[in-house]
């Protein structure tokens, strides 16, 4: 994916999940955020932002900040809704005969279904911006919703789909996400009891540049 009409800032706060304050051509500009999580170890006043500029001239916030550079120079796109879009992008090169997206499953809806030959699959999605030490974690927030999600592919499992569990890594340098159990001891429970049951677990690595976020794994 490719971002359009990219532009570099300086972060300066962030007041709440949704907004943040940054310095963009000398000026002070409030802008919305592509992320609800923490990200505190991301935005860090005087650090180096993206923002694309948004379609919807009648909207608040002119830019959503995407991207941005951690002190130690690595660039973290940091857009929630990047990684459904990216692996939507690589899973129509994968030969599937069907990439259905927000597919409706038990109570939930799950973010790809797929068919392949006589195969039926399903995939949830996860974008990791957590890195530390070269490791990736997840998540940064408690996530009840990211439970309930892997428990019904664990049942999708049993019910005879091929289950997978995708982690985006949105920054380079990292080839493995692990639980986050300091921040969501259950998420951690959950992952170990997905694995026990058969689903999959994808570590999908990433170009990341300003303005595009690219997943480099070749297949499944």
């Amino acid at each position: 994916m490719k971002y359009p009409n990219i532009s570099k800032a300086k972060f300066i706060d962030r007041p709440n999940r949704f907004i943040a304050h940054v310095e963009i051509d000398g000026q002070r500009e409030t802008v919305h955020v592509k992320n609800t999580g923490r990200c505190r170890e991301l935005l860090i006043p005087g650090c180096e932002v993206f923002l694309v500029e948004a379609d919807n001239p009648d909207r608040k916030t002119k830019y959503d900040l995407v991207a941005v550079r951690k002190q130690n120079g690595v660039l973290f796109n940091i857009d929630s809704q990047a990684p459904n879009y990216v692996v939507r992008e690589w899973l129509l090169k994968q030969n599937f005969n069907i990439v259905k997206p927000e597919y409706k499953y038990g109570d939930s809806r799950i973010d790809f279904y797929m068919e392949k030959k006589h195969d039926r699959y399903l995939m949830e999605v996860k974008g990791c911006t957590l890195e530390i030490d070269g490791i990736g974690y997840f998540p940064d927030a408690p996530t009840d919703r990211g439970i309930k999600h892997i428990r019904e592919l664990i049942r999708a499992k049993e019910e005879g789909f091929r289950a997978y569990l995708a982690f985006v890594i949105q920054m380079e340098g990292v080839n493995e996400v692990r639980p986050n159990i300091t921040m969501h001891p259950e998420f951690g429970e959950a992952i170990e009891d997905a694995k026990k049951a058969g689903v999959e677990i994808l570590f999908l690595t990433c170009k990341v540049g300003p303005d595009y976020l690219e997943i480099t794994n070749n297949s499944l």
